[in-house]
Protein backbone atom coordinates (compact mmCIF):
# COMPACT_ATOMS: atom_id res chain seq x y z
CA UNK A 1 0.00 0.00 0.00
CA UNK A 2 1.34 3.22 -1.13
CA UNK A 3 1.99 5.98 2.14
CA UNK A 4 3.50 9.31 0.22
CA UNK A 5 2.20 11.69 3.05
CA UNK A 6 3.28 15.34 3.43
CA UNK A 7 3.62 17.82 6.00
CA UNK A 8 5.11 21.33 6.16
CA UNK A 9 7.74 21.34 8.61
CA UNK A 10 10.26 24.07 9.93
CA UNK A 11 12.60 21.72 11.30
CA UNK A 12 12.80 23.73 14.41
CA UNK A 13 14.48 21.15 17.03
CA UNK A 14 16.85 21.08 14.88
CA UNK A 15 17.56 25.30 14.47
CA UNK A 16 18.11 25.27 18.47
CA UNK A 17 21.37 23.28 18.50
CA UNK A 18 24.56 24.78 18.65
CA UNK A 19 27.52 22.81 17.30
CA UNK A 20 31.26 23.64 16.40
CA UNK A 21 32.61 23.89 13.30
CA UNK A 22 31.67 27.53 11.56
CA UNK A 23 34.88 28.46 12.18
CA UNK A 24 35.87 30.25 8.51
CA UNK A 25 37.77 28.52 5.65
CA UNK A 26 40.91 30.58 5.42
CA UNK A 27 42.73 28.58 2.31
CA UNK A 28 41.67 26.32 -0.18
CA UNK A 29 43.58 24.92 -3.23
CA UNK A 30 42.18 23.50 -6.15
CA UNK A 31 44.03 20.72 -7.43
CA UNK A 32 43.09 17.41 -7.60
CA UNK A 33 44.27 13.77 -6.70
CA UNK A 34 47.34 13.49 -9.33
CA UNK A 35 48.85 16.62 -8.50
CA UNK A 36 47.84 16.40 -4.57
CA UNK A 37 45.36 16.75 -2.27
CA UNK A 38 43.43 19.83 -1.54
CA UNK A 39 42.99 21.15 1.75
CA UNK A 40 40.19 22.55 3.63
CA UNK A 41 41.61 24.56 6.77
CA UNK A 42 40.05 26.46 9.20
CA UNK A 43 43.24 28.78 10.19
CA UNK A 44 45.98 28.54 12.80
CA UNK A 45 45.98 30.43 16.40
CA UNK A 46 42.02 30.79 16.33
CA UNK A 47 40.28 30.00 19.34
CA UNK A 48 37.44 27.11 18.94
CA UNK A 49 34.10 29.25 19.30
CA UNK A 50 30.43 27.01 18.83
CA UNK A 51 28.59 28.64 16.24
CA UNK A 52 25.14 28.01 16.14
CA UNK A 53 23.56 25.45 13.27
CA UNK A 54 21.71 28.50 11.06
CA UNK A 55 18.01 28.48 11.45
CA UNK A 56 16.39 25.83 8.85
CA UNK A 57 14.41 26.27 5.76
CA UNK A 58 10.95 25.02 5.48
CA UNK A 59 10.92 21.42 4.31
CA UNK A 60 8.05 19.08 3.15
CA UNK A 61 8.30 15.47 5.03
CA UNK A 62 7.13 12.45 3.19
CA UNK A 63 6.77 8.75 4.45
CA UNK A 64 7.73 7.00 0.71
CA UNK A 65 6.42 3.93 0.98
CA UNK A 66 9.28 1.20 -0.28
CA UNK A 67 8.88 -2.20 -1.44
CA UNK A 68 8.58 -5.02 2.10
CA UNK A 69 6.43 -2.85 3.53
CA UNK A 70 9.16 -0.23 4.89
CA UNK A 71 8.60 3.03 4.55
CA UNK A 72 11.39 6.00 4.43
CA UNK A 73 10.84 9.37 6.24
CA UNK A 74 11.90 12.37 3.96
CA UNK A 75 12.47 15.66 3.91
CA UNK A 76 12.89 17.71 1.01
CA UNK A 77 13.17 22.13 1.27
CA UNK A 78 11.89 21.95 -2.50
CA UNK A 79 12.07 24.54 -5.46
CA UNK A 80 13.35 25.00 -8.80
CA UNK A 81 17.07 24.24 -7.77
CA UNK A 82 19.03 21.41 -8.92
CA UNK A 83 18.31 18.56 -6.29
CA UNK A 84 21.46 17.45 -3.88
CA UNK A 85 20.42 13.93 -2.09
CA UNK A 86 22.08 13.27 1.15
CA UNK A 87 23.21 9.66 2.64
CA UNK A 88 23.71 10.07 6.36
CA UNK A 89 26.18 8.26 8.04
CA UNK A 90 25.58 4.58 9.42
CA UNK A 91 25.86 6.70 13.06
CA UNK A 92 23.20 9.58 11.85
CA UNK A 93 19.73 9.88 10.13
CA UNK A 94 18.09 11.95 7.93
CA UNK A 95 18.51 14.63 11.06
CA UNK A 96 22.35 14.90 10.56
CA UNK A 97 22.03 17.83 8.20
CA UNK A 98 21.19 20.74 9.95
CA UNK A 99 24.34 22.09 9.17
CA UNK A 100 23.85 22.08 5.51
CA UNK A 101 19.83 22.11 4.47
CA UNK A 102 19.66 25.79 4.77
CA UNK A 103 22.88 26.93 3.22
CA UNK A 104 22.66 24.24 0.50
CA UNK A 105 19.64 25.54 0.15
CA UNK A 106 20.75 29.09 0.06
CA UNK A 107 23.14 28.27 -3.02
CA UNK A 108 19.87 27.87 -5.20
CA UNK A 109 19.72 23.90 -4.35
CA UNK A 110 16.75 21.74 -3.69
CA UNK A 111 17.89 20.08 -0.96
CA UNK A 112 16.85 16.34 0.38
CA UNK A 113 17.44 14.19 3.40
CA UNK A 114 15.95 10.92 4.64
CA UNK A 115 16.24 7.88 6.64
CA UNK A 116 17.22 4.46 6.13
CA UNK A 117 15.21 1.62 6.81
CA UNK A 118 15.46 1.00 10.33
CA UNK A 119 17.12 4.34 10.94
CA UNK A 120 15.03 6.99 12.58
CA UNK A 121 11.56 7.83 11.59
CA UNK A 122 11.60 5.42 8.99
CA UNK A 123 10.50 1.77 8.93
CA UNK A 124 12.57 -1.18 8.21
CA UNK A 125 9.80 -3.65 6.60
CA UNK A 126 10.48 -7.24 5.97
CA UNK A 127 14.32 -7.67 5.41
CA UNK A 128 13.54 -10.92 3.32
CA UNK A 129 11.30 -8.49 1.15
CA UNK A 130 13.12 -5.35 0.97
CA UNK A 131 14.63 -4.12 -1.94
CA UNK A 132 18.67 -3.13 -1.86
CA UNK A 133 19.59 0.22 -0.44
CA UNK A 134 20.15 1.89 -4.45
CA UNK A 135 16.61 0.04 -5.13
CA UNK A 136 15.24 2.09 -2.46
CA UNK A 137 17.10 5.40 -3.20
CA UNK A 138 15.60 5.13 -6.51
CA UNK A 139 12.36 4.39 -5.47
CA UNK A 140 12.48 7.50 -3.56
CA UNK A 141 13.94 10.00 -6.32
CA UNK A 142 10.93 8.80 -8.72
CA UNK A 143 8.42 9.30 -5.77
CA UNK A 144 9.88 12.96 -5.61
CA UNK A 145 10.16 13.30 -9.29
CA UNK A 146 13.68 13.94 -9.60
CA UNK A 147 15.23 13.09 -13.35
CA UNK A 148 19.39 14.49 -12.78
CA UNK A 149 20.27 15.16 -9.14
CA UNK A 150 23.34 15.26 -7.22
CA UNK A 151 24.41 12.76 -4.51
CA UNK A 152 26.53 13.15 -1.24
CA UNK A 153 27.38 10.33 1.29
CA UNK A 154 28.81 10.41 4.26
CA UNK A 155 30.75 7.53 6.05
CA UNK A 156 27.84 4.30 5.56
CA UNK A 157 26.10 6.37 3.10
CA UNK A 158 29.19 6.17 0.84
CA UNK A 159 29.23 2.48 -0.37
CA UNK A 160 25.17 2.88 -1.06
CA UNK A 161 26.18 6.13 -3.17
CA UNK A 162 28.87 4.57 -5.26
CA UNK A 163 25.90 1.38 -5.38
CA UNK A 164 23.32 3.75 -7.07
CA UNK A 165 26.53 5.43 -9.42
CA UNK A 166 27.28 2.09 -10.33
CA UNK A 167 23.67 0.98 -11.14
CA UNK A 168 22.24 4.53 -12.23
CA UNK A 169 25.23 6.74 -13.40
CA UNK A 170 23.18 8.56 -16.01
CA UNK A 171 21.17 10.05 -13.21
CA UNK A 172 23.50 11.60 -11.31
CA UNK A 173 25.23 14.81 -12.48
CA UNK A 174 28.22 14.55 -9.92
CA UNK A 175 29.20 12.09 -6.55
CA UNK A 176 30.40 12.93 -3.51
CA UNK A 177 31.78 10.71 -0.70
CA UNK A 178 32.92 12.01 2.34
CA UNK A 179 34.17 10.25 5.55
CA UNK A 180 34.05 6.79 4.45
CA UNK A 181 35.74 3.48 3.43
CA UNK A 182 33.49 3.08 0.48
CA UNK A 183 32.78 -0.48 0.62
CA UNK A 184 35.56 -1.42 -1.55
CA UNK A 185 35.70 -5.56 -1.33
CA UNK A 186 39.36 -5.86 -2.79
CA UNK A 187 41.05 -8.76 -0.47
CA UNK A 188 43.85 -5.74 -0.29
CA UNK A 189 42.14 -3.32 0.91
CA UNK A 190 39.86 -4.97 3.33
CA UNK A 191 43.43 -6.19 5.05
CA UNK A 192 44.11 -2.74 4.79
CA UNK A 193 40.96 -1.46 6.59
CA UNK A 194 41.28 -4.46 9.16
CA UNK A 195 44.60 -2.94 10.25
CA UNK A 196 43.45 0.44 10.65
CA UNK A 197 40.56 -1.28 13.08
CA UNK A 198 42.82 -3.38 15.48
CA UNK A 199 40.85 -4.75 18.29
CA UNK A 200 39.28 -3.48 20.76
CA UNK A 201 38.59 -0.62 18.27
CA UNK A 202 34.94 -1.72 17.67
CA UNK A 203 34.16 -1.57 21.82
CA UNK A 204 35.29 2.20 21.52
CA UNK A 205 32.78 4.92 22.70
CA UNK A 206 31.14 5.93 19.01
CA UNK A 207 31.91 9.66 19.73
CA UNK A 208 35.97 8.27 20.13
CA UNK A 209 35.73 6.43 16.83
CA UNK A 210 33.88 9.10 14.97
CA UNK A 211 34.22 12.27 16.16
CA UNK A 212 38.13 14.16 15.99
CA UNK A 213 39.94 15.10 18.97
CA UNK A 214 39.94 18.89 18.22
CA UNK A 215 36.16 18.44 17.94
CA UNK A 216 35.51 16.50 21.27
CA UNK A 217 37.99 18.91 22.98
CA UNK A 218 36.30 22.03 21.49
CA UNK A 219 32.74 21.74 22.18
CA UNK A 220 31.13 19.47 24.76
CA UNK A 221 27.75 20.82 23.68
CA UNK A 222 28.28 20.30 20.17
CA UNK A 223 29.21 16.17 20.99
CA UNK A 224 26.59 15.73 23.27
CA UNK A 225 24.23 16.73 20.52
CA UNK A 226 25.74 14.99 17.87
CA UNK A 227 25.15 12.18 20.58
CA UNK A 228 21.72 12.93 21.14
CA UNK A 229 20.80 12.32 17.08
CA UNK A 230 22.98 8.64 17.49
CA UNK A 231 20.91 7.39 20.30
CA UNK A 232 17.67 8.58 17.66
CA UNK A 233 19.13 6.82 14.77
CA UNK A 234 18.52 3.17 15.29
CA UNK A 235 15.46 1.79 15.27
CA UNK A 236 14.68 -1.71 17.01
CA UNK A 237 14.15 -3.55 13.94
CA UNK A 238 16.55 -1.89 12.12
CA UNK A 239 19.11 -4.36 9.71
CA UNK A 240 22.12 -4.55 7.61
CA UNK A 241 20.56 -3.97 3.82
CA UNK A 242 22.26 -5.40 1.19
CA UNK A 243 23.48 -3.47 -1.96
CA UNK A 244 23.44 -4.05 -5.82
CA UNK A 245 27.13 -4.51 -6.76
CA UNK A 246 30.00 -5.80 -5.26
CA UNK A 247 32.13 -2.76 -4.91
CA UNK A 248 35.89 -3.03 -5.88
CA UNK A 249 38.49 -1.02 -7.55
CA UNK A 250 37.98 -2.58 -11.03
CA UNK A 251 33.87 -1.58 -10.60
CA UNK A 252 34.94 2.31 -9.52
CA UNK A 253 37.55 2.69 -12.47
CA UNK A 254 34.21 1.89 -14.35
CA UNK A 255 32.96 5.31 -13.22
CA UNK A 256 32.94 8.30 -15.58
CA UNK A 257 30.55 10.83 -13.99
CA UNK A 258 32.50 13.54 -11.75
CA UNK A 259 33.35 12.42 -8.19
CA UNK A 260 34.82 14.32 -5.52
CA UNK A 261 36.39 12.65 -2.36
CA UNK A 262 36.81 14.30 1.22
CA UNK A 263 38.23 13.66 4.63
CA UNK A 264 39.10 14.92 7.92
CA UNK A 265 42.70 14.70 8.57
CA UNK A 266 41.69 12.69 12.19
CA UNK A 267 39.44 10.31 10.92
CA UNK A 268 40.06 6.90 12.31
CA UNK A 269 38.58 5.11 9.71
CA UNK A 270 39.38 6.88 5.89
CA UNK A 271 42.67 8.79 6.76
CA UNK A 272 43.81 10.79 4.17
CA UNK A 273 46.33 7.97 2.47
CA UNK A 274 43.52 5.62 2.29
CA UNK A 275 41.45 8.33 0.45
CA UNK A 276 44.14 8.77 -1.80
CA UNK A 277 44.52 5.14 -2.67
CA UNK A 278 41.17 4.90 -3.94
CA UNK A 279 40.85 8.04 -5.64
CA UNK A 280 43.58 6.40 -7.69
CA UNK A 281 40.63 4.16 -9.37
CA UNK A 282 39.02 6.80 -10.14
CA UNK A 283 38.51 8.62 -13.46
CA UNK A 284 37.38 12.41 -12.90
CA UNK A 285 38.28 12.60 -9.13
CA UNK A 286 38.99 15.44 -6.60
CA UNK A 287 40.21 14.97 -3.10
CA UNK A 288 40.29 16.95 -0.13
CA UNK A 289 41.65 16.62 3.50
CA UNK A 290 39.37 18.78 6.21
CA UNK A 291 41.51 19.94 8.89
CA UNK A 292 40.81 19.52 12.60
CA UNK A 293 37.74 17.00 11.59
CA UNK A 294 37.66 13.31 11.94
CA UNK A 295 34.88 10.89 10.66
CA UNK A 296 32.26 13.60 10.40
CA UNK A 297 33.86 16.46 8.67
CA UNK A 298 30.30 17.74 7.75
CA UNK A 299 29.36 18.20 11.40
CA UNK A 300 32.48 18.94 13.04
CA UNK A 301 33.95 21.62 10.41
CA UNK A 302 30.51 22.56 8.30
CA UNK A 303 32.10 25.91 6.75
CA UNK A 304 34.68 24.15 4.96
CA UNK A 305 32.86 21.48 3.86
CA UNK A 306 29.93 23.30 2.62
CA UNK A 307 32.04 25.29 0.59
CA UNK A 308 33.53 21.91 -0.99
CA UNK A 309 30.38 20.72 -1.75
CA UNK A 310 28.91 23.76 -3.33
CA UNK A 311 32.13 24.74 -5.05
CA UNK A 312 31.47 21.15 -6.40
CA UNK A 313 28.15 21.18 -7.06
CA UNK A 314 28.47 24.43 -9.17
CA UNK A 315 31.21 22.91 -11.35
CA UNK A 316 29.13 20.38 -12.71
CA UNK A 317 25.66 21.41 -12.25
CA UNK A 318 23.12 20.90 -15.18
CA UNK A 319 24.00 23.80 -16.87
CA UNK A 320 27.99 22.88 -17.75
CA UNK A 321 27.40 19.37 -18.12
CA UNK A 322 24.20 19.79 -20.84
CA UNK A 323 21.35 17.20 -20.52
CA UNK A 324 22.94 13.57 -21.95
Amino acid sequence: MENDSRTPSSASALSRRAMVGGVALAALTTTGAVAGTARATTGTGLPWKPVPVPAQRPVTEYQVSVVGGGSLWCWDTGGSGEPVVLLHPGSGSGESWPYQQPVLAAAGHRVIGYSRRGAYRSVAGAKAEADTASGDLDTLADRLGLDRFHLSGSAAGGPLAIDYALAHEDRLLSLTVSGSIMGVQDAEYLELTEALQPDPFGDLPVAVKELGPSYRGGDLDGVAAWLAINARARTADAFAQSLAHTITWAALETLTLPVQLITGDGDLYSPPSVMRLNAQHLRRVQTHVVDEAGHNPHWEQPAAWNRLLITFLKKHDLGKRGRH
